[in-house]
């Protein structure tokens, strides 16, 4: 079936790059959805089978991908209310949509891969078609998106790839030379050390920069910034996954080693700073979408803490970034509807939005106790899980560090989405505010309840496949 999905997916995203045609670009839209959709279902069905030899829907890969194909269908709903509004030219929306397919099809092919350099392959691939939404308005500001985004991008898959064969040397002294995970995890006893030190870092560096983790969290700020709100939407959730996934699997590699204890030392480290970076920012920052966006910065450090802490939280820190999917993706669907009031990202320039979009400021509302991981939201659970772990793993000096730091981005994101919903708005021309229909924000409320019910109800198919997933984890 993947074979099937991967040449479908490219079949269309060709037609919708050459083709003009408003209608046949709906529709070929539309046969895209459906065949994610019927992929995924498949791949559920089948889980654990190598496909093509170099993919295998485990349970890690089936819980992003139905990740993915839950967030894909609004994204589009919302890129077409997006080009409708801009009156884009039929170049461009070929272009967008196409790109669109073409970064849906590599992250659905990454997250399966079961070999470290096909992983790589589709890696770079999401790089090249999100630069293509990242640019989609062709101004200065988003060819400067772009241009930061391909630079950082660029460096961290070389990272990657040279982590790759520092990782082939060790193999090749161990015996082999099958770069398959399964292989890698059963190997990883007997793989030379310092090899395998340098393939960590070098691997663990370069995914940073699709996880959105200090050192390479450059990379996605300006992207998020400059991109379509739509797209904006898949590369704070889907894209990011695919670092966690990268990182992930690696991981679970070292953890079955002799460099257990000093990975974890190197993810706390980035895990840290990525949490104090996060919250330097969201103190000065003052665009919103940059917000959103120095947030997923601290999600994913609280999720890389799940991982050095063990225990329980391998299991949160797998339901976290899940739960950080919706609730994000959520925010930046949301955000197109703030621009269109405001004509701004400043949050000098927004205000009251509880008057100009009724339904638009509820989403904000849950949206901020959602993010900020306050009862009853989801990700309140993930997170008290990850803060559990690092209390049984005896990490209380870092654990009230956190603390801190997550008080202090709750006051900062607090005050300023509390200023877009109450304060007035300064300078706003009320006679052209554009009328927002209620009906657009109903995907963000279904994301923003998925993330509620999975964190505090979640069904024993979601449990067994995260568990499944952390299998290989020392527990």
């Amino acid at each position: 079936m993947t074979g099937i999905y991967l040449a479908g997916a490219f079949f269309i995203g060709g037609g919708l790059f050459f083709n003009r045609n408003r209608v046949i670009n709906y529709l070929l839209v539309l046969a895209f959805l459906a065949l994610q959709i019927g992929f995924t279902l498949f791949e559920y069905q089948h889980r654990n089978t190598i496909e093509l030899g170099y993919f295998n829907a485990d349970a890690l890969g089936i819980l992003m991908l139905i990740t993915l194909t839950i967030i894909s269908v609004p994204a589009m709903y919302h890129s077409y209310v997006y080009l409708s509004d801009k009156n884009d030219n039929p170049r461009h929306r070929a272009f967008y949509y196409a790109a669109m397919v073409m970064l849906l099809t590599a992250l659905s092919a990454a997250y399966l891969a079961n070999h470290i350099a096909v992983t790589w392959i589709f890696v770079e691939l999401t790089t090249l078609s999100a630069s293509v939404l990242i640019y989609h308005r062709r101004n200065p500001n988003s060819l400067e998106g772009t241009w930061k985004y391909i630079f950082v991008c660029a460096i961290s898959i070389t990272l990657v790839f040279i982590g790759i064969l520092f990782l082939s040397f060790a193999l090749h002294q161990a015996g082999t030379d099958d770069l398959s995970f399964a292989v890698l995890i059963k190997k990883a006893p007997e793989l030379n050390l310092f090899w395998l030190r340098l393939a960590f870092i070098f691997i663990f560096t370069g995914f940073t920069a699709k996880l959105g983790l200090v050192p390479m969290y450059t990379a996605g700020i300006d992207a998020k910034d400059k991109a379509p709100s739509p797209a904006g939407a898949l590369l704070s959730s889907v894209l990011m996954n695919v670092g966690f996934v990268g990182i992930f699997r690696f991981y679970t590699v070292m953890a079955n080693s002799p460099l257990h204890s000093w990975a974890n030392h190197v993810i706390l480290i980035a895990a840290l700073l990525s949490i104090f970076v996060a919250t330097v920012y969201m103190t000065k920052v003052k665009n919103i979408k940059r917000m959103f966006a120095y947030s997923s910065i601290e999600h994913a450090g609280i999720a890389m803490l799940g991982l050095v802490a063990g225990g329980i939280g391998y299991y949160a820190a797998v339901l976290h970034i899940i739960l950080h999917a919706f609730v994000k993706s959520a925010f930046f669907f949301q955000m197109g509807q703030i621009y269109r009031i405001y004509k701004s990202k400043s949050i000098y320039d927004a205000g009251n939005y509880f008057k100009y979009n009724l339904t638009g400021s509820m989403v904000m509302l849950l949206g901020f106790f959602s993010a900020t991981a306050m009862p009853p939201a989801g990700l309140f659970i993930s997170e008290l899980l990850i803060f559990r772990s690092l209390f049984e793993a005896d990490y209380l000096a870092v654990l009230i560090v956190v603390i801190l730091l997550l008080t202090i981005i709750i006051w900062a994101f607090g005050k300023n989405i509390f200023k877009l919903l109450f304060s007035p708005a300064v300078g706003l021309d009320e006679t052209n505010i554009e009328k927002i229909k209620p009906v657009e924000s109903l995907s963000q409320f279904f994301l923003l309840g998925l993330a509620v019910y999975l964190g505090l109800n979640p069904p024993q198919k979601l449990v067994t496949l995260i568990q499944e997933a952390i299998k290989n984890l020392p527990q």
